[in-house]
């Protein structure tokens, strides 16, 4: 009877052969997804390892400017520029304005290198007087747009708390650090590209400005 129970239940070898190529289907697909789920943890994990290195690259290498105004006599104050980062850059721009307006009062083309770590300055008091007046107490801001790696950059507005009376200068102090790092200076449409170009790279200065003293270069920790 027991004999009778087995021969009932026996499959045939012919049977078993040709489940092998199921079975082998089956353990292919468990290794595959295996595989695609190691895979894709060390895509991720490169992911982040490119992420992680591009950041700390534009930490490094990023345009970082620094603007401070500074009384030098009565009669004159001078714009110190300052390159905190490694890479050098072109000064292109300098814009002064009060905050009660909301464009620049004054813009002074450059065309001047500043090396990582270096310091440009140039005398500006004529420019300030003829942006705050005879007789005026309060904030101004400059700001500088320039280029660098082929890129151009324009720095936030660094405020100075300035005080003339009758055309003399009295006091300049620098009010805080910006808001913001430097941006990228984007362009919207043909038009403006053009005006902005002309703007920071035409050649020939205006007859009303004078010719700019002579610029002196140091070194920033000095």
């Amino acid at each position: 009877m027991h004999i009778q129970w087995m021969n009932s239940y026996r499959i045939p070898f012919s049977t078993l052969i040709s489940y092998i190529p199921v079975i082998a289907t089956i353990v292919t697909c468990l290794f595959s997804v295996i595989l695609a789920r190691a895979t894709l943890r060390y895509v991720e994990a490169t992911d982040k390892g490119l992420a992680l290195a591009r950041e700390e690259f534009e930490r490094e290498w990023s345009p970082d400017i620094h603007i401070k105004m500074e009384r030098v006599s009565a009669s004159e104050a001078k714009i110190i520029v300052t390159n905190l980062a490694k890479t050098s850059v072109l000064l292109q721009l300098l814009q002064l304005r009060k905050l009660s307006h909301a464009m620049p009062f004054e813009r002074f083309r450059l065309n001047d290198p500043l090396v990582g770590g270096l310091t440009w300055s140039q005398e500006m008091g004529r420019r300030i007087l003829a942006c705050t007046g005879e007789e005026f107490e309060g904030p101004i801001a400059a700001s500088i747009t320039f280029y660098a790696a082929g890129r151009m950059y324009r720095t936030d507005w660094f405020r100075a708390q300035i005080e003339v009376r009758e055309g003399r200068i009295v006091s300049v102090e620098p009010s805080h650090m910006p808001a913001r790092r430097v941006r990228v200076v984007e362009h919207t449409g043909p038009e403006r590209r053009r005006e902005f170009v002309q703007d920071v790279a035409a050649d020939g200065m205006p007859d009303e400005i004078e010719a700019k003293p002579e610029e002196n270069s140091f070194t920033a920790g000095a």
